[in-house]
């Protein structure tokens, strides 16, 4: 979607689907009127112009057969001849040329024509010769843009019903084609003309046709959308039997399938945590109970009461039961995150001494340990949830990067949106593999394999994001060029500080 349009509505596309349907039609019906035009056109030009041939080529053979001429040939009287014929010609007037030896005769103005061909000439001397052809040829030409049809017809003697003799006397018929021409081109023009409101009367069914295959294609975009927005119960309602109904049905089918198993997923997911959230609640109280007994066994083991491979075993157990202690009440946090229990308690603090009292109260607060915290800076925060994000950030630190870890306090106003305000632990150590950066904040992750028995639960950081979401802010890992690791917590600040 563009930036203000409504949602579920789809973008006008200038080469849409629709479009594309709409010009492909078009085109086909195009194609098929300039075919079935051009084949039309072909066909009755052809017709036309054989018809005023076969009519004019039949009647002049007529015409020469039925004039007598006496041999030899002379210009006088010939002329007269000529008119004679070419008065009759049909279907239009002809112009009628005599050749006979170096006599050139015609009933025009000109002894000599300019648009019969050297080739016709040629055809008809050697039939005038031999008298292989007695029944002409013809030509059509086009002479200045001008149409004729020229016709080469030679004179014989019949000495017998199957046999004739050439007198070496040659008619040609020359006709103007302009009429035929006429009605060509008026074809030509009814079929362009006729072309535009087919098209226009195409588009009507070439809608219809992209109505009804966008019409199932909108509906799938729409469940799919509603199915992206979470609402996996959608369907679409399958009408006919063609390709389209297919892809409906389908579409159905995938989506009753993911139904199912994100159904499944959830109620496994859910089982889970109400079994971690259980069994976290279980485990406190003999916890606490254990927790007490092994304080009064470690006091036997500094007073020296016991021996020493026993108070080596009871310290190893006061150890791994303060570790478990503390991965229990984290699947308790954990859990209040998930059941989205967790609730944000927020009151207006003094950052900078909220940061030096969760040192403080860690004991942090040796050369370890460097602070830049500016007086004054002031924001709505949970003081206790915001204590849980800076002493997981700095002891993660000291753990696992390396002395001296630097706690950094400062506050940006942004271009657009609040000012924020961020904290940033910076250690000293090697930082974190870029492998690891993407899982950093899972759960039960840890970077290093080999400190899968180390003092965390593998919850400290995931525990921290949650903390940081509730307050709205983000929290970003990475490495400073030099080597160490960055941690960066961005809270929007609703109550506006000074940073000194």
């Amino acid at each position: 979607m563009t930036g203000g349009s409504r949602p579920g509505r789809p973008r006008i596309r200038a080469f849409g689907l629709r479009t594309r349907l709409l010009l492909a039609f078009l085109l086909v019906a195009a194609v098929s009127a300039g075919t079935t035009a051009a084949l039309t056109y072909r066909e009755a030009r052809n017709a036309l112009l054989e018809t005023a041939q076969d009519t004019a080529v039949a009647h002049f053979r007529e015409q020469v057969q039925l004039t007598g001429f006496g041999l030899p040939v002379g210009e006088e009287g010939m002329q007269d001849v000529l008119r004679d014929i070419a008065r009759k010609g049909k279907p239009h007037p002809w112009v009628v040329f005599a050749e006979y030896g170096s006599i050139r005769v015609s009933s025009g103005e000109h002894p000599v024509s300019t648009v019969i061909t050297p080739e016709l000439r040629r055809s008809a001397r050697a039939a005038g010769v031999t008298g292989a052809n007695p029944h002409g040829s013809f030509e059509r030409v086009v002479k200045d843009g001008v149409p004729y049809l020229t016709i080469a017809m030679p004179t014989v003697f019949k000495t017998s019903p199957d046999s004739v003799l050439p007198t070496g006397l040659v008619l040609y018929a020359v006709m103007r084609l302009t009429d035929e021409e006429l009605n060509v081109d008026a074809l030509l023009m009814a079929g362009r003309d006729g072309a535009l409101p087919g098209l226009a009367v195409a588009l009507v069914p070439a809608l219809v046709a992209a109505r009804s295959v966008l019409r199932p294609v909108r509906k799938l975009r729409e469940a799919a959308q509603h199915m992206g927005s979470g609402r996996l119960d959608t369907r679409i309602p399958v009408r006919g039997s063609d390709e389209l109904a297919d892809l409906a049905r389908t579409f159905n089918e995938t989506a009753a399938q993911l139904e199912r198993s994100v159904r499944e997923l959830r109620e496994a997911e859910a089982r889970a945590r109400r079994f971690a959230s259980d069994v976290s609640h279980e485990l406190r109280t003999p916890l606490a109970g254990m927790l007490a007994v092994t304080e009064v066994l470690d006091e036997g083991a500094d007073d020296d009461g016991l021996d020493a491979d026993t108070a080596r075993a009871v310290r190893l157990v006061s150890a791994e039961t303060g570790k478990l202690a503390v991965l229990v009440e984290d699947l308790m946090e954990i859990s209040r995150f998930d059941a989205r229990a967790a609730e944000l308690n927020a009151d207006e603090v003094d950052v900078a001494e909220a940061i030096r009292k969760t040192l403080g109260n860690r004991h942090w607060t040796d050369d370890r340990i460097r602070t830049e915290l500016p007086e004054g800076v002031r924001a709505r925060l949970d003081p206790r949830r915001f204590d849980v994000v800076i002493a997981n950030l700095v002891g993660n630190a000291l753990r696992h990067g390396g002395a001296p870890v630097t706690v950094r306090l400062r506050t940006e106003t942004r271009a657009q949106g609040p000012s924020v305000l961020i904290t940033d632990v910076v250690d000293s150590g090697p930082g974190i593999r870029p492998e690891s950066l993407p899982h950093i904040f899972d759960r039960f992750y840890k970077a290093d394999a080999a400190r899968t028995r180390s003092a965390g639960s593998g919850l400290g950081l995931a525990i921290t994001l949650e903390n940081v979401k509730l307050h709205g802010g983000t929290i970003h890992a990475g490495n400073r060029p030099g080597g160490g690791a960055v941690f960066a917590v961005e809270i929007p600040l609703n109550v506006e500080g000074a940073a000194g």
